[in-house]
């Protein structure tokens, strides 16, 4: 495994590939992301992964550096599955350059993580573009747990007309269905045990839930999931899949979004 940490020798040595499979990471590397690699490597033989905790996504500098980070054991589980490059770069090495693309946010950016974080999107697809415009990879592998950040991906490489080809992968879960994450290494045994009695609430009941909030109900579920367990529920919505805004009837495809603490652990999740 070839390791860079500075964007123009990875250019070096990668400007002549076409056929790059990209999964970006902020690292503590988990079972989703081996997930996502090794659909990755089934596309290309040239995989390549990104270890960055990118500040501009961070609502406050207290998230930012309470951010699991475990590298050396990152590098050494990517290593065991002989992935081909890996790109660790600086704040300076991503952010010293003027990218080509305008940034491109659309209105889904607006509800759900969009109005608590205000400014997430916008760190997440500048962050994005510019791994694209160094990288150029024929495909970017990510994570469906992250639905409304995929589709603002998705939009901006449309939007742009990046040559690169979105490839959504299905969220993975612990055995009692809690979405993986990063953050879940920072949550107790009881807490774990907790937000899977969330996730089997929300899985179980989606139609009642749908029914309350449209309803003008939604207190009634909050409370339910503080009954659960969790201190705090930052949004509950359903959303509307293929139009991407907040359901106003039961008649669409939709997914229930929900944004909890756990103390000051933050999960996101949709099902």
């Amino acid at each position: 495994m070839k390791i860079f940490r500075n964007r123009k020798n990875l250019i070096n040595e990668i400007s002549g590939l076409k056929d790059i499979a990209f999964v970006p990471t902020m690292g503590a590397l988990h079972k989703g992301h081996i997930s996502l690699i090794n659909k990755a490597k089934k596309k290309s033989n040239k995989v390549l992964v990104s270890i960055y905790v990118n500040p501009k996504q961070f609502n406050t500098i207290k998230d930012y550096k309470r951010y699991p980070r475990k590298l050396s054991n990152d590098i050494n589980t990517l290593k065991k599955i002989k992935i081909k490059y890996l790109y660790i770069p600086t704040n300076k090495d991503i952010y010293s350059f003027r990218p080509r693309n305008k940034i491109y946010l659309e209105n889904f950016s607006k509800i759900l993580c969009g109005k608590f974080r205000p400014f997430h999107f916008k760190g997440v697809i500048n962050v994005v573009n510019r791994f694209l415009e160094i990288i150029k990879p024929k495909f970017i592998f990510l994570g469906v747990k992250d639905f409304q950040q995929l589709s603002l991906i998705k939009s901006h490489i449309i939007k742009n007309k990046i040559n690169t080809n979105l490839m959504p992968c299905t969220t993975l879960r612990e055995r009692n269905g809690v979405a993986l994450s990063s953050r879940n290494s920072k949550l107790t045994r009881k807490q774990l045990k907790i937000a899977g009695k969330i996730y089997k609430y929300i899985k179980n009941n989606k139609k009642l839930i749908l029914y309350k909030i449209l309803n003008k109900k939604r207190s009634e579920v909050i409370k339910k999931l503080i009954d659960i367990g969790v201190n705090k529920v930052e949004y509950l919505e359903c959303v509307n899949l293929i139009k991407k805004q907040i359901c106003k009837n039961n008649k669409s495809k939709f997914n229930i979004f929900v944004a909890y603490y756990m103390e000051d652990i933050r999960l996101i999740d949709n099902l």
